[in-house]
């Protein structure tokens, strides 16, 4: 089994610094959470930026100021944009980002309601950002919240607009999309391989990002199962029922105890680079 490539999402749109205080939001903020991630044992930091008083931002310039700070203090990290904004973004505004040439980017495959709001993504919109990303040379992480974007995935693939080796993350337990329960996962993954099969592809790399009480047992079952794990503020802000979390890397941390006890061992950067076909920013 190939080694456990471990995504943060260190900050996400959504969540706030009243409900977890250790929240990073300032570029320095999110550059020393970084570091402590990748000494901890992740790979990938998956970045929203926001302003200073903590709103959603999509600016150019945050990002480049946040990556910036980043690449000081953790220059072995692949650092992951969000092309996703906050719920009901401007497609244009969620694309700036990739003017920055990043290593990867996170590509949602399909509308859904989110929680109280929706999050839109027009199938125009997902294909003007894969070709984008193309351009670019950034590599997508096709971002599933249920069966049938995993699906449009292929389709895209079939087409020429998605290309080789694709890499999925499958989030699992926003409300209006697929729950995190066990056997969600194991259909995904099965999909996963059976789709491969059907259009003569190889099977992609896989991870999963479980939102709220679902985050930790989904990194269980990713790591038995041979996938990629996420973990983060952006999808929970506890270490357990009622504790908020110190820090993201404590997080982590778990996570690499967790796949030391099960045998698998853990990527390095430079590893997870080798596994998912990058190239260097």
């Amino acid at each position: 089994m190939e080694p456990l490539i471990i995504t943060c999402a260190i900050t996400g749109a959504e969540t706030t610094k009243e409900r977890q205080p250790n929240l990073p939001v300032t570029p320095a903020e999110q550059a020393k959470a970084s570091q402590e991630c990748i000494d901890a044992g992740c790979s990938i930091i998956h970045l929203h930026v926001r302003e200073d008083d903590g709103r959603p931002s999509q600016r150019l310039e945050r990002f480049r100021e946040a990556i910036e700070a980043i690449r000081a203090k953790a220059p072995r990290a692949i650092i992951q944009i969000s092309t996703g904004g906050a719920v009901g973004e401007s497609i244009e505004n969620r694309a700036l980002p990739l003017d920055l040439q990043p290593e990867m980017a996170s590509l949602n495959l399909g509308t859904l309601n989110f929680g109280d709001d929706v999050f839109l993504n027009h199938p125009r919109d997902i294909v003007g950002l894969a070709k984008r990303m193309q351009d670019a040379g950034v590599m997508p992480e096709l971002e599933v919240y249920e069966a049938g974007m995993l699906e449009t995935g292929f389709r895209y693939a079939k087409q020429g607009i998605l290309r080789q080796p694709m890499h999925y993350q499958f989030v699992l337990g926003v409300p209006g999309g697929m729950s995190g329960e066990p056997e969600n996962l194991f259909h995904m993954v099965s999909l996963l391989e059976k789709l491969s099969r059907t259009h003569g592809m190889k099977t992609p790399h896989w991870g999963v990002a479980g939102i709220g009480r679902y985050q930790l047992p989904m990194a269980a079952q990713a790591i038995l199962l041979g996938g990629h794990v996420r973990v983060g503020f952006e999808d929970n802000i506890f270490y357990s029922k009622g504790e908020i979390a110190k820090s993201n890397a404590q997080l982590v941390e778990r996570v690499v105890r967790l796949a030391k006890e099960l045998g698998r061992p853990v990527a390095t950067p430079e590893q997870a680079r080798q596994i998912l076909g990058l190239r260097q920013a």
